[in-house]
């Protein structure tokens, strides 16, 4: 196991746990009763900095964690979808790391997909079938 298991079972734990409902009404719990607790400590700044340190403190954390979840999720994504570019027939392989190609480089490739795009568009106002696989 490595030293970073940890974080990573952490940061997915935490993400899930998060996203859910449950959790959603346990922090409105929360805040309800550091309202309600106002009145008790007078509305003084100190009843004030401590639901802003605790939400400050958690948010920043958060980031962190779900942050993690983020880009580990992207990036199985990103390999499924090399995958299915590398098992399908005639797909361009040169395709597999757009992520790491420069801004000049997806807008070349961006703008010959959307010419495939217009020009299927076009075949299919006058009739045509729009499912050939032109080059790129």
């Amino acid at each position: 196991m490595s030293d970073r298991a940890w974080y990573r079972r952490l940061s997915r734990w935490s993400a899930r746990r998060t996203g859910k409902s449950s959790t959603f009404a346990i922090a409105c719990g929360a805040i309800l009763l550091w309202l309600i607790s106002g009145p008790l400590f007078g509305f003084s700044d100190t009843w004030q900095l401590a639901i802003n340190t605790a939400t400050t403190i958690i948010t920043f954390l958060m980031v962190f964690l779900i942050q993690n979840t983020q880009n580990r999720d992207a990036e199985a994504v990103q390999i499924k979808l090399d995958e299915l570019i590398r098992a399908t027939q005639g797909a361009h392989n040169a395709l597999l790391d757009l992520e790491e190609q420069t801004d000049q480089e997806l807008d070349l490739l961006r703008d010959r997909y959307e010419a495939l795009a217009r020009d299927a568009q076009q075949q299919v106002r006058e009739g045509n079938v729009d499912t050939n696989n032109p080059d790129v």
